[in-house]
């Protein structure tokens, strides 16, 4: 099945993106602290809740939700083509870097709650590499995306307003 090439992203495409960062900066900044709700869990051998986790699952069930509805809407309405200004090594570039972004939206919210509910220290590990990992590629996005404007200025960040 050939995937679909649209001219620029759908506004449930546009939303979605943008909730998807908000919920990833919100658990980043704000509920972050897992460490220790985990590690009572861990000794209690039963969950520990208080209001940190239970948002915490909650805003990572939300992100699992919209990273697959993302994918359907994609596979459905597709995505636009790279600018021709891109050179084709960091078109390739791009194209696995949505491609490991994507997967660690799905990973990411899977291992966590293997970790909290099955109290599986090393899915709490791998999470958190996970999460170090998002991150890393999320500068490297943003970082292309300021070369895309700045140096080849192809207005790449207009498909996504």
């Amino acid at each position: 099945m050939t995937r679909a090439v649209a001219l620029s992203y759908s506004p449930a495409q546009k939303r979605l993106h943008w909730a998807v960062v908000a919920l990833i900066a919100l658990q980043w900044l704000v509920f972050d602290g897992m460490g220790r709700p985990f590690h009572d869990s861990m000794e209690a051998g039963a969950p520990a809740w208080s209001a940190v986790p239970v948002i915490h699952l909650a805003l990572g069930l939300a992100v699992l939700g919209l990273a697959l509805a993302r994918l359907w809407l994609r596979r459905r309405h597709g995505a636009p083509a790279a600018p021709a200004e891109e050179p084709e090594l960091f078109r390739t570039a791009s194209k696995w870097a949505h491609g490991a972004i994507y997967a660690l939206l799905l990973a990411m919210p899977l291992t966590g709650l293997l970790a909290w509910f099955g109290r599986v220290g090393a899915a709490a590990g791998l999470h958190e590499i996970l999460m170090n990992l998002l991150l890393a590629l999320v500068f490297v996005h943003v970082a292309a995306v300021a070369v895309h404007q700045v140096v080849w200025k192809t207005d790449l960040m207009a498909r996504m307003k």
